[in-house]
């Protein structure tokens, strides 16, 4: 069982008009604090934001996406929470917040291997 560690990941939701709370789910952010494992994988569908919404920023909200990775990753590139540990980026991700960009609630799980785990929810929560 030393081999199955425990990881919490949330949806990356775009939601182009939040007064309607309608979203799309676009990605997904893990966090495995035994495999030292923090990362997001995006996946917009373009066509499918542009039919959802019609006045949708796109440009701006990949922006904004690419910045979630980046501070994943951390690093001074990522701007000052990017320079905080792992698990206070994954709360700061994933806090609560009304725009443009959200995120679900956090949800635990296990996985003997935090990448390919990302990889399968992103298959399964977004393709």
């Amino acid at each position: 069982m030393q081999d199955i560690h425990l990881f919490e990941y949330a949806i990356i939701r775009v939601v182009p008009r939040v007064e309607r709370e309608e979203f799309m789910n676009a990605g997904v952010i893990l966090y495995c604090a035994k495999q030292q494992f923090l990362q997001a994988e995006i996946l917009l569908d373009k066509e499918k934001l542009s039919v959802f919404s019609k006045t949708a920023a796109i440009e701006e909200i990949e922006n904004n996406l690419q910045a979630l990775k980046r501070i994943c990753a951390g690093g001074k590139e990522s701007g000052p929470i990017g320079q905080l540990d792992l698990a206070s980026r994954f709360r700061w991700l994933t806090a609560m917040r009304s725009t443009v960009l959200q995120t679900s609630r956090v949800h635990p799980g296990f996985c003997k291997d935090a990448n390919e785990k990302l990889k399968s929810l992103l298959e399964e929560q977004v393709l």
